[in-house]
């Protein structure tokens, strides 16, 4: 029978989140999820070499296997938005309330910064396409270099710099280069290096430029069609999804079937000696420190599909539409995340998966036309496509990240102003929080490729912390909440699965996540600590030390029985070994050389 219920209202809330969507409607706002992929294809390759195909399978396979405990905590809470995250923090909240809106506030600064990483790939599409950068073949660029041709001389210090970045070449194989470089650069257009303000800080930079101000567009487009509400959001991720999902599926199979797969692209299954150069390693220390870190990156992308049970309140009918808007989406990524990784590699090898425009996203598209034999138009056609799928990852994840803000608000983790939602039932303060954050971010991921990848792995931080608390909610939620009905039950396996992928993970990120940047982890730490101030405002000056009344009415506890703990010390001793595995594996891997 469909529920008619709606999600209780917060104190000066004006209007609450609809039930207006079943999970087929979920199942387009997540269908943004495969698009991310496309981050971080060159990333991963770049550091994983030909074991790249295979970290991208396995992680989804992880992924998968761990949707099914997010599936049954989630059908605990009929009357709750904003994910996992939210079902998690209620297992945790009896043991301390600290650890329970840390599983929100990472997977909120996980979820988020799609917004701001998507805008500025999307963004460089679109200023290639105003302000494009000639190729050395440009009839004006070949005119000039033949002008120039003595403008470099084979002992200056710019030769001796290009030769020890480029082993194996000579002085005038970098002669040539340089001068290429010069002549392309003086016909590139200004507006390419153009900034209204930039600055380091730190590891990071941040930039004003022509990306930052387009992405910026992008993300007040998305926020416009995310004011109409979750049906509305649902219905235009449809068409968008259709355009962009057969597309990526045209491009994972027409290889195969053409016979345009290199079978030694993908041997012998070996890392890399060095991220970014395509010598292969071996099997030590510093060969399993890369592939880590490509398996700690990888999970930002294929474990999203989780957002499919942020709108468990807007489901017509929450028992049945939650647990099938999950595994279906889960199932459409477990197909493009196999598959586009598998192709790429076959088709292009390590040396094009290594092409710095396929590392920073930009030059996907191009890549992709190239794999079906498209032309020009083709190309044209895919980088509109490209835009459309960047897009589509983007409003999936203000969807998702405003509502885990919103119920965050509801249930007394976040400041009370993020509970209002406007007449559409869209939690608006929320996504303009949302918004305000990712201009900042936004600033960051379009200076450079340094601080773009610096961005994602501390977002990904946030995301393991998150993925940690939440499957040991599974178990923690079985002990403490046995009496709640579950309308989906995960088989016991899976929940031991998902218990000890928890671990998994936590090694993933203690030994990866300094392949991406040396002070990720530390920032992403730094960044988790921010909600302690945050959660001390709300909770101990804004509500006195107790939490609102319906913050636990799924589970039939008032603020009394949560201070039985039927877990006992287990919760604890998880956290203290998960510290543990994070530290030792840091510990123990190393980057090569």
């Amino acid at each position: 029978m469909t529920m008619e219920a709606t999600v209780p209202i917060a104190l000066g809330q004006t209007s609450e989140l609809k039930r207006a969507i079943d999970w087929r409607g979920a199942f387009w706002v997540a269908s943004g999820v495969p698009a991310l992929v496309l981050f971080s294809i060159g990333g991963i390759a770049g550091t994983t070499g030909k074991v790249a195909f295979l970290v991208w399978f396995v992680s989804m396979v992880m992924g998968f296997i761990q949707s099914f405990t997010y599936a049954e905590i989630a059908g605990l809470f009929p009357n709750k938005s904003g994910g996992a995250s939210v079902y998690g923090a209620a297992a945790w909240v009896r043991y301390s309330k600290l650890i329970a809106p840390l599983s929100v506030w990472c997977n909120w600064f996980a979820w988020s910064p799609v917004l701001s990483l998507g805008c500025s790939i999307a963004a460089a599409y679109i200023l290639n396409v105003l302000a494009p950068i000639p190729g050395a073949d440009n009839p004006e660029v070949a005119k000039w270099i033949a002008a120039h041709a003595g403008s470099v001389a084979a002992d200056s210090p710019r030769v001796a710099e290009w030769l020890a970045l480029n082993a194996g070449k000579t002085a005038q194989d970098a002669v040539t280069a340089l001068i290429a470089q010069d002549g392309i650069a003086a016909f590139t257009p200004a507006l390419r290096s153009w900034t209204l303000f930039s600055h380091s800080l730190g590891p990071v930079s941040f930039s004003l430029n022509a990306t930052f101000w387009i992405g910026a567009v992008l993300m007040l487009v998305t926020f416009a069609i995310q004011h109409r509400g979750i049906l509305g959001t649902a219905n235009v991720q449809k068409y968008i999804g259709l355009l962009v999902i057969i597309p990526m599926l045209i491009v994972g199979i027409v290889p195969i079937i053409t016979g345009q797969i290199n079978w030694s692209n993908y041997t012998p299954l070996a890392p890399l000696a060095v991220a970014y150069a395509p010598g292969l390693g071996e099997w030590n220390i510093g060969g399993w420190t890369l592939v880590l870190g490509g398996l700690f990156i990888a999970a930002w992308s294929t474990y999203g599909f989780e957002t499919a049970i942020c709108y468990t309140s807007e489901f017509r009918d929450p028992k049945t539409d939650t647990f099938k808007a999950i595994f279906y989406s889960g199932l459409l990524c477990l197909l493009l995340y196999t598959l586009v990784p598998f192709t790429f590699q076959g088709v292009l090898g390590i040396d094009g998966m290594l092409d710095p425009t396929v590392v920073d996203g930009s030059g996907v598209a191009a890549a992709m036309a190239g794999m079906v034999g498209g032309g020009g138009f083709v190309t044209s056609i895919l980088i509109l496509l490209m835009i459309l799928a960047l897009m589509l990852s983007i409003m999936t994840a203000m969807a998702g990240s405003s509502r885990t803000l919103y119920q965050g608000s509801v249930d007394g983790w976040l400041p009370r102003y993020l509970s209002h939602v406007n007449e559409h039932g869209a939690p608006t303060r929320a996504m303009w929080t949302d918004l305000v954050v990712n201009l900042f971010a936004l600033a960051i991921a379009a200076a450079d490729a340094t601080s773009f990848f610096f961005l994602l792995a501390v977002s990904n931080v946030g995301y393991i912390i998150f993925n940690f608390l939440n499957l040991n909610a599974g178990w923690i939620h079985r002990i403490d909440n046995a009496h709640v009905k579950r309308p989906w039950k995960a088989p016991n396996i899976l929940i031991a699965l998902g218990t000890l992928f928890a671990f998994v993970n936590a090694a993933f990120m203690g030994a990866g996540a300094k392949v991406w940047n040396p002070s990720a982890l530390t920032a992403g730490f730094i960044t988790a600590a921010l909600i302690i101030p945050v959660f001390v405002y709300r909770h101990y000056i804004q509500d006195k030390g107790v939490f609102p009344d319906h913050m636990l009415e799924d589970l039939q506890l008032t603020e009394k029985e949560m201070t039985v703990r039927k877990a006992g010390i287990w919760p604890y001793v998880t956290l203290i070994a998960g510290v543990a595995v994070v530290l030792i594996a840091n510990r123990i891997f190393v980057l090569p050389g």
